[in-house]
């Protein structure tokens, strides 16, 4: 494992395979032994099970393997067969799939692969697909333990961000909704060939057994934090005015003003559990507008 991380053993690698890193899938590979020795304790910590999203050369899936039971590595680049064959050769407790992990189907992965283990992922993500990775992860509420991801930094700072800064937005709520996150390391990009232009975080998501909220109705919630952050400069009354979904300007300036908050505030300032105390105001509001709809049709039918 410690030698997959040498810069000379990965240009060795490289050369003999006829391998080059491709900007398009994000490739760039750790070369800090250490960072990936904290990512495996951290996935394994509880879970006898591991998924790794891009094994690249097989660095971190090595670590993982070293501690967990089992490890399955998911790979779109299929030009990493012949590496991979060889850098694992010492390992049996490690699957390979070859596919888009975004047309995976984890639920089945879980059931035929893991069954009866509590099952952690772990990845160094590529920056360009981080988000649409961690969102279909969380979302489609996986029975994980956890996730363990390198990100760019910048991602880590927005799901980790706190009501009030630039960072938070629409993504920060939807990962605190679901995990509980929180930034492990700081990694430099120097640590890593080829070198991209920022620096990542290590970041830990752990995934809630309950969601941190309990909206009256999530769709409504999703669609009020949306809204919410669709227009940044923009006050939350007028986001939400014009979105058309949540009634008139009066309504919504009702609704803002039993948060007991200045009107003009915009929604970066609002704790999730503002975001949900609001979302089930208009669901009443909704509600009370659904039963004056069907009152009135029932004395037309009593009319005719």
């Amino acid at each position: 494992m410690y030698e997959l991380t040498d810069p000379k053993i990965i240009k060795s690698l490289c050369a003999r395979f006829g391998f080059t890193f491709s900007k398009n899938m994000g490739q760039n590979f750790i070369t800090d032994p250490s960072v990936l020795m904290n990512i495996a304790a951290r996935a394994t910590d509880g879970a006898e099970g591991v998924i790794e999203i891009g094994p690249g050369f097989g660095s971190l899936t090595a670590a993982l393997a070293s501690r967990a039971e089992k490890v399955i590595a998911i790979e779109l680049d299929r030009r990493l067969e012949p590496v991979l064959k060889e850098t694992l050769a010492g390992f049996g407790n490690i699957d390979l799939i070859w596919q888009d992990c975004l047309k995976v189907d984890f639920n089945e992965l879980l059931n035929t692969s893991f069954s009866g283990m509590s099952v952690s992922v772990a990845a160094n993500l590529p920056y360009y697909i981080t988000t649409p990775i961690l969102m279909s992860l969380i979302e489609n509420r996986y029975p994980f333990k956890r996730i363990i991801v390198m990100v760019q930094k910048e991602v880590a700072q927005r799901l980790c961000a706190s009501p009030g800064g630039k960072d938070y937005g629409a993504v920060t709520l939807t990962a605190q909704y679901y995990t509980r996150p929180e930034i492990l390391e700081i990694v430099p990009s120097s640590s890593f060939i080829p070198a991209p232009k920022v620096d990542s975080a290590v970041i830990s998501l752990e995934l809630r057994n309950e969601p941190a909220v309990r909206p009256k109705n999530e769709k409504v919630f999703f669609e009020l934090i949306k809204a919410s952050f669709s227009q940044r400069r923009k006050t939350l009354l007028n986001c939400l005015t014009n979105s058309g979904k949540f009634g008139s300007k009066e309504t919504v300036e009702n609704a803002i003003s039993a948060l007991g908050k200045d009107i003009r505030l915009r929604g970066e300032t609002l704790s999730i559990e503002e975001f949900a105390f609001l979302a089930d105001i208009f669901v009443q509001k909704m509600d009370c507008c659904k039963q004056w709809m069907y009152t009135k049709e029932v004395d037309k039918k009593k009319d005719k």
